[in-house]
Parts: C-alpha cells; structure tokens; sequence
C-alpha cells in the first residue's frame, strides 16, 4: 500500500506559522477592507462640509477606497468630535476638526464629553483660512490704525458684529483688543447673514469674518477691508495689509481644518490616512476649491499636526483664560 507522504513535524509547524504572518501582513497591506466614515460635526452645505467632501471625494479616488461622509452637527461641533474619539481606533471612523472644536471650545466652555488633547489622534492638517477685519463701504475707519485710535479713544465705543461667541472671528478681535490695549463692545449674532446685515445697515461698526463670506459684498461696494489676521497676505486679497504688518508684529489667528481619529490608532492606520491626505491637497481642483474661499492648503506630518493643534490651544486658552470668557 502506497502511503500518502507526510510533512515532518518539524517543517509542518514552520509552514503553518509562515502562514498565519503572512495572511496577517496581508491583512495589513488590504486596509481599508470596508468603507471609512467621515464624520463633519456641523451642517451639510457649510465651508467644513464641502471642503471634507471635496477631499475625501479626491482621497477616494486616488486611492480607490469607498469613503462615506455624515453630517453630527451641534453644540459648536462637540457631537460630531465625541463621535470620532469615542469610536474604535481601527481608522474606520475620522472626522474633520477644527479651531473651534479643538482649540477654543474646550477652553471657552464649562463642559466638553471629550479631551481635546488626549482623546485624539491628529492625522493631518488639511487647510487654514485668515479672517478679514471689514467695515461698510461709508464708514470713517480707513485703517486698522484708525480702528485701534478710534477705540483707545473711546473705550466701549465701537461694536464689533461676531458671528456667534466663541468663534475664530470673535476671538481674533478679543486677541486684537488685548494687542492694543483697547476694549469694543461683542455684538453676537446667530450667524454671518445678519451680521453682516447690521453691518452694512451701520448697526455695529467692523467685523473679523471669513473670505468666501463677503467677497461679493466687498465687489458690489457695500463692505471694506481693512486687514487679514493671516501672517501672510491672501492671494485674493494681494493689496490688503496682514495686521502683523500693520503695527502688531507676531499676529496670527487663523480658522484651520485638521482631520482627526480616535486616540490609540495604529500608525501604520494613520500614515495611510496621513498620505491619502497629502496626495488630495496636490490635486489642482481641490487647490482652487480652497483658494476660491480664501483657504490655503497645509498637509504635512501627523507630527506636524499634533504640534500645530498644541500651540493653537495654548494660544486659545491663554487668551480666554486671561480675559475670562466662558459660555
């Protein structure tokens, strides 16, 4: 009888360990093995909407990964983000964060359900987009050194329309005000349409809001721009002095986007994340996308993300803690 032949014992075990890492290492190199949600903690049609999808839209082509993007708007994107930490650190679940839910809410409200600096892992930096400080077409400021005269002048004199408390605009006129030793009065809104609106109709007297907002208004003649709180001058806006240049050396106050995960990701996770990115960011549709708004395109390094996000915290927090704003 002829007998069927047999591994040795020996040449057996080291196959079937030779196959279990390889068909692991498999499993690593197929990732993403299913669709990744994109979590965007504010409302369909917003600037963070649609910059998150045009990026994911170029990272799921360039990649051939199926990418599905949810809206969890509120509570100043708190919801959306809590989503993001609270999921598991296996990459399938990201989200687009920025200043306000990363930076500023966390210093500026009494309770957040998630830890800003622990609870999440940084990815990479996507876009930042300047505030412009304006003020309607008849108005006698002229100049940001008008605005800051006018103001020492008068203490509580000018009012400055803010979108809501809280925001990048808001605060980059309470940074401004600390620079120059001057106090305005916050008017808040519930929302850029009617402050703007105010605006223009001279019910307040300047207002730090975002590019893609009022360039319409500023080519029909109704609003006037003073300055760019960026450290470097918007290409949109090549004739408008940064405030940095105009007296307050070292001044920047910038909305930025970052995408970010759960903490404790594997880094093999967030490098292929972090390249995706990268590589959406050099795609020349979604480069004008961003100029068209004002936006500029960063990228970078996971590193390089984490460090940014830590700065801009310190810079948010010092400044509400040392003018005490709580909401």
């Amino acid at each position: 009888m002829i007998r069927p032949a047999r591994w040795p014992a020996g040449p057996a075990l080291c196959l079937a360990l030779f196959l279990a890492l390889t068909s692991n290492a498999l499993a690593d190199q197929v990732w993403p093995e299913h669709a990744i949600r994109f979590v965007v903690p504010y409302t369909p049609g917003g600037g963070t909407d649609v910059v998150s999808r045009n990026l994911t839209d170029k990272m799921a082509r360039e990649m051939h990964w199926t990418i599905v993007v949810e809206n969890k708007p509120g509570v100043g994107g708190n919801i959306g983000i809590d989503q993001v930490a609270k999921s598991r650190p296996d990459g399938y679940t990201i989200g687009m964060g920025q200043t306000s839910n990363l930076a500023i809410n966390p210093a500026m409200m009494s309770s957040i359900p998630f830890n800003a600096k622990t609870d999440l892992t940084p990815i990479a930096l996507v876009a930042q987009v300047p505030m412009l400080l304006v003020v309607r077409q008849q108005s006698t400021l002229k100049s940001l050194a008008d605005l800051v005269d006018a103001a020492r002048a008068h203490p509580d004199g000018l009012r400055q329309a803010v979108a809501a408390l809280g925001t990048v605009g808001h605060l980059a006129g309470e940074l401004l005000a600390q620079r120059g030793h001057y106090k305005v009065l916050i008017v808040p809104y519930k929302g850029a349409s009617s402050a703007l609106t105010d605006l223009i109709g001279g019910q307040t007297d300047f207002m730090m809001t975002t590019p893609q907002g009022i360039l319409s208004l500023v080519q029909s003649g109704k609003l006037r721009v003073l300055a760019v709180t960026s450290a470097q001058r918007l290409p949109i806006y090549p004739d408008v002095p940064t405030i940095a240049e105009s007296g307050f050396p070292g001044f920047d106050a910038v909305d930025w986007k970052v995408v970010v995960g759960p903490a404790a990701m594997p880094e093999t996770t967030v490098q292929s994340l972090n390249l995706a990115i990268n590589q959406a960011l050099k795609n020349p549709a979604m480069i004008q996308q961003l100029e068209a708004e004002g936006s500029v395109a960063i990228g970078g390094s996971s590193q390089q993300a984490r460090d940014y996000i830590g700065a801009e915290q310190v810079q948010w927090s010092t400044l509400i803690q040392q003018n005490g704003l709580k909401f």
